[in-house]
């Protein structure tokens, strides 16, 4: 009878610790599984960031050198690919540069918004990733927006 009894309680204590494992487990996947998730977006968005940076850079670049900004991005990276460029282009944005991936956003592979107001005295641009608020110019022809970054 002692033996059956003894048999039980091993039993349950057994059980009592595959659940403490189990509750564990779950509990720090349910803490860790939401900050993975956090530091991953804020990885994202620095990427995003980080490439609108560039394409801002290669505007000012454009500007720079034409005295004007472009229509289009895909008038931008025509600009850009042209091989008598390459070494102002690698200087200015870095010879990693991946050329394919700079117009569209880390975020969802969808493609930047760019706007051009040549409107006013001042030629200005508006840089926007669609998948957030994060901007690089404006719409307004005000010289103290022209390249600034709306995170800044």
């Amino acid at each position: 009878m002692a033996s059956s009894s003894q048999g039980l309680r091993l039993g349950i204590q057994v059980l009592l610790a595959i659940a403490i494992v189990a509750l564990g487990y779950w509990l720090y996947v349910s803490i860790t599984a939401p900050y993975a998730r956090i530091e991953q977006a804020r990885e994202v968005t620095e990427q995003t960031r980080q490439r609108m940076k560039k394409l801002s850079q290669a505007l000012i670049l454009y500007e720079r050198e034409t005295d004007d900004f472009p229509s289009s991005l895909d008038s931008l990276m025509i600009w850009l690919r042209n091989d008598t460029l390459a070494a102002l282009r690698d200087q200015v944005l870095g010879a990693d540069l991946n050329m394919d991936s700079l117009l569209f956003s880390p975020r969802t592979g969808s493609r930047f918004v760019y706007a051009l107001n040549d409107t006013g005295r001042v030629e200005i641009y508006l840089l926007k990733d669609p998948d957030s608020e994060d901007q690089i110019g404006s719409e307004v022809p005000d010289v103290t927006l022209l390249n600034a970054a709306s995170w800044e």
